[in-house]
């Protein structure tokens, strides 16, 4: 005889599912505020990576605007979402790039690669990184 799983947890499972499937909105004139707050001193306005703090750090910061170019055409979503905040650390300066992730907590969303890979990330972050997405050349 097979075994089944409670009821309970078969409508929590059931509960559940929707959350991970949902689409998420994308705010850009949001991701662009939180750019010019946190990111611009290194890799300024422009996206560049020639902010007002690039001669003091020991690797330039990247240019933001070729992340694609750089990567197939394919914009490199994960690495960006954890390069933000801190599960793929960069070295600068002696010390890791500063990770806002503590700043950009916030509901738990699900973004989504190119290639449908989810991301548990929070809201500021997608909006960020959808900002970052559209200023590519």
């Amino acid at each position: 005889m097979p075994i089944r799983p409670p009821a309970a947890l078969f409508a929590l499972a059931l509960t559940a599912a929707p959350a991970v499937a949902q689409d998420i909105l994308q705010d850009l004139a949001a991701g662009e505020a939180t750019y010019m707050r946190y990111c611009v001193a290194c890799h300024g306005i422009e996206a560049r990576g020639e902010g007002p703090m690039t001669p003091i750090l020991m690797l330039r910061p990247t240019d933001l605007t070729r992340l694609s170019a750089t990567n197939g055409t394919v914009f490199p979503t994960q690495r960006v979402v954890e390069r933000i905040d801190g599960r793929d650390p960069l070295v600068a300066h002696g010390s890791p790039m500063p990770v806002y992730g503590d700043f950009f907590e916030g509901r738990g969303v699900v973004l989504r690669t190119p290639d449908g890979t989810p991301i548990m990330t929070s809201q500021p972050i997608v909006d960020l990184v959808a900002w970052i997405e559209s200023i590519q050349e």
